[in-house]
């Protein structure tokens, strides 16, 4: 079937000059400095990005990534830093560190575009800053300006683009990043519409993966920091992209979101509010749909004193988006840190709910896997009603002794309203990183915390490769 002008969603139609009005602001953004807030906040989420890619750059896929680009991605001319490989082509080292980024789910999000802004626009940004030996001002201004973007047009798209079965973080990371490097690299307003027409036409990332082990889902951030980077050099190199592409015919809003793009959530107050501050940063390593239930699970133990041989059932009611990760069985890594059962089997079982807990001895604890198997996942529609404003669990128990004990989490640890302090993120940082850079990760959380230079990603990645 043809598409016509009159099959065009009106939503596309209503956002006449939205793409102008976004290069516009981020030209204007990087121009100047940042408020003090939120580039503490972009530092805050630098350290956390880089407690997801130390400990992520050990894994198989970053590993296969690794091998693929040390083959494909030269290292000639200006480079940058893959961490756990060394330098490279700037593309290549934002796929190898946007892969590592997410490859054990640890890494940052934003709920209302259910995405994962900081492991497209950190690798993409940071790169091409390497590349060309960029200011670390600038840098952060640069990285505020993707992180704000990906947060918002993935917002502006969601639920819409998740019921059309894309995965928002390469989705609109692609665009945030390309816009970020853009900036940093001074492209002008008219090139910037070309990096940004040529950045949507490699927008994608299919959510074919849930429940079926696929890892390219870790791979998912890496490609679009990758296409991110080369979307700006193929525009500086000449190549046209098609101009307005958020609002044009065939363009993003019509190909990913034409049944739900709200206009108002990707511009409102832009330039005068900064929506990355409302970002998340992960306590556990797991999905973030899963993040609710545990922190119940945890209320409910520490309340109670329950054990988990004392739990004969649970019923776990959230929003409609969450309960699509309802698989019982967990034969991967991956397929536990996407079940709800499992990790409410798990905060029920252990005392911490970490990458052990997660790990290939702990899913195949037969009593385990038996309580996973009694959890029950519900869709409740007074939990639609609040996403994704918040994100509501209520965990119920059935006990053994005939008791039933629930509790609800409306907004699990994490959030903006439930934060992390920046005491917390450093030990975070420390906790996943110093298994594999031993004792100089204090000293490094604390050079990335001033980022006073991009000397800090060659040596973490000296560091990494030394340990292995």
């Amino acid at each position: 079937m043809t598409v016509t002008e009159r099959d065009r969603a009106p939503e596309a139609d209503q956002a006449v000059g939205l793409t102008d009005a976004l290069i516009g602001w981020a030209l204007e953004a990087v121009a100047k400095p940042l408020p003090e807030e939120v580039e503490h906040h972009v530092r805050r989420l630098l350290v956390d990005y880089m407690a997801a890619v130390v400990p992520g750059s050990r894994t198989d896929v970053s590993h296969a990534v690794a091998e693929h680009v040390a083959e494909s991605y030269g290292a000639t001319g200006r480079t940058a830093t893959a961490v756990g490989l060394g330098q490279v082509s700037a593309a290549g080292a934002a796929f190898v560190n946007g892969t590592s980024a997410h490859s054990l789910e640890v890494d940052d999000g934003y709920t209302p575009g259910s995405v994962h802004p900081s492991s497209v626009a950190f690798p993409s940004v940071l790169a091409a800053a390497e590349a060309q030996d960029a200011d670390p001002d600038r840098t952060l201004r640069a990285l505020a300006v993707a992180l704000e973007t990906v947060c918002r047009l993935a917002a502006a798209g969601h639920p819409a683009t998740w019921r059309n079965h894309f995965h928002n973080t390469p989705l609109s990371g692609v665009i945030g990043g390309a816009l970020g490097v853009g900036v940093l690299r001074g492209l002008s307003f008219d090139d910037l519409h070309h990096a940004l027409g040529i950045a949507a036409s490699h927008a994608g990332g299919l959510f074919a993966f849930l429940g079926k082990s696929a890892e390219v889902k870790r791979v998912h951030p890496g490609k679009a920091a990758r296409d991110a980077v080369t979307s700006v050099d193929l525009a500086i190199a000449g190549i046209t992209g098609p101009r307005s592409i958020l609002e044009t015919a065939h363009g993003y809003i019509d190909a990913f979101a034409q049944d739900g793009f709200n206009a108002e959530t990707l511009l409102g107050g832009v330039g005068e509010r900064w929506v990355v501050l409302d970002s998340y940063v992960k306590p556990y390593p797991s999905c973030r749909h899963l993040h609710g239930p545990i922190d119940a699970v945890l209320a409910l133990r520490a309340e109670h004193g329950l054990r988990a041989d004392e739990v004969a059932s649970v019923t776990v009611r959230t929003y409609t988006v969450a309960s699509h990760h309802a698989a019982v069985d967990a034969d991967s890594l991956l397929d536990a840190q996407m079940s709800i059962p499992y990790a409410v089997a798990t905060a029920l079982t252990h005392d911490e709910v970490g990458l052990t807990e997660f790990g290939e001895q702990a899913r195949a604890n037969p009593a385990l896997r038996d309580l996973a198997r009694r959890v029950t996942v519900v869709a409740d529609p007074d939990a639609d009603a609040r996403y994704p404003r918040l994100r509501p669990a209520t965990v119920e128990l059935r006990l053994h002794d005939g008791r039933d004990v629930a509790v609800e989490v409306p907004l699990p640890y994490g959030e903006p309203g439930n934060p992390v302090t920046d005491e917390e993120i450093t030990a975070k940082f420390v906790r996943l990183a110093a298994p594999v850079i031993g004792t100089a990760t204090t000293e490094v959380a604390d050079k990335l915390w001033r980022f006073t230079s991009l000397d800090i990603l060659a040596d973490i990645d000296l560091l990494t490769r030394a340990a292995s």
